[in-house]
């Protein structure tokens, strides 16, 4: 029997938590265990047996660890936390801040090439899924134009960001496509190119106090680069409706990319998804690609990849005849 893939989980917030549950859907993956900077004692896991230690610990388990999947945030974690741990381990990150990819994947490169590991970056659903889905867009119709929409979502970066303004308890924030340039991005009539004009956000929020109402909505559509460009609707709720109706971190979007072959002729190419968990289903693609990053270093790869250099035969465990035969 081939021995399953040795998977190690760095971080057990969101991500963590559906890095664990994925890789119980794969049955040629074993996960040795959690890293956390928290107090193991603390932890719990959702399946009994599963070994939690402190992030310390990591370097003891370089030779049973076959690939180490981040889930800390691009915020603050891996920047450095990235570069750190593929020096000593295969690793998977879903750096998501799009300006500086190019630099994360230039300083993973340099220690991955240095250790002999492989460091997959920046993977998830976008960057990730939708990168690929913009870039097979590109190549078919080289003469289209590429749209992609967000939503409808709850975005966590833009829930924290309302949650910090004065007077509010608790509050969630939801990107929400305009239907109308949704449909001229599939139409080919060809939608705004401002993410602005096409996306809304609708906020719900919890207020500590009703009379400051005015002042949180105005803190909040004033609010630079969150959301003062954007067409802005607050909504105040109680605890109990944020609870019952928007504790899920549902999210999704769509990349379509629509042109001509020749006059009259439109073509259109749409990929899209509709995510009950946002955080389970980018662990979901972090799994898969743990399982590349496992494969091709065995082969003798090194460095920094992204979602555009690893092949899909890559991603699964099954043989290429299998999929031939069933999928091709």
């Amino acid at each position: 029997m081939e021995q399953k893939i040795r998977i190690g989980i760095v971080g057990y917030g969101n991500l963590g938590k559906g890095a664990e549950l994925a890789i119980y859907q794969n049955t040629d993956m074993e996960l040795v265990g959690i890293f956390t900077r928290r107090d193991p004692a603390s932890i719990q896991t959702a399946h009994k047996g599963v070994a939690v230690y402190r992030y310390e610990e990591m370097d003891q388990f370089k030779d049973d660890i076959d690939v180490m999947i981040l889930c800390g945030g691009s915020a603050s974690d891996l920047p450095t936390m990235s570069q750190e741990i593929v020096q000593q381990f295969n690793i998977v990150d879903s750096f998501d801040n799009h300006a500086k990819i190019p630099d994360h994947i230039a300083r993973v490169e340099e220690k991955a090439k240095a250790s002999g590991k492989l460091g997959v970056v920046s993977v998830g659903w976008d960057p990730g899924l939708f990168s690929m889905n913009r870039l097979l867009g590109e190549i078919v119709l080289p003469t289209a134009n590429t749209y992609t929409f967000w939503g409808e979502g709850l975005s966590q970066g833009h829930s924290e960001a309302v949650r910090r303004v004065p007077g509010v308890k608790d509050a969630v924030q939801y990107t929400v496509p305009v239907p109308e340039e949704l449909e001229k991005a599939r139409s080919g009539e060809g939608a705004s190119a401002n993410g602005a004009d096409r996306h809304k956000r609708v906020c719900y929020v919890v207020a500590e106090d009703e009379d400051k109402q005015a002042d949180i909505e105005q803190a909040i559509k004033t609010m630079p680069d969150y959301f003062e460009p954007y067409d802005t609707t607050v909504y105040f709720i109680t605890e109990d409706e944020l609870q019952t109706n928007h504790s899920k971190m549902k999210h999704g979007g769509f990349v379509i990319h629509a042109g001509e072959t020749s006059k009259g002729n439109q073509q259109t190419i749409e990929f899209s998804l509709a995510l009950d968990s946002n955080p389970e289903f980018t662990a979901s693609v972090l799994v898969a690609y743990a399982r590349a990053a496992y494969t091709l270093n065995k082969v003798g790869d090194t460095g920094a990849k992204t979602a555009f250099d690893i092949p899909l035969s890559a991603l699964t465990h099954r043989s290429s005849a299998d999929i031939y035969r069933s999928l091709l």
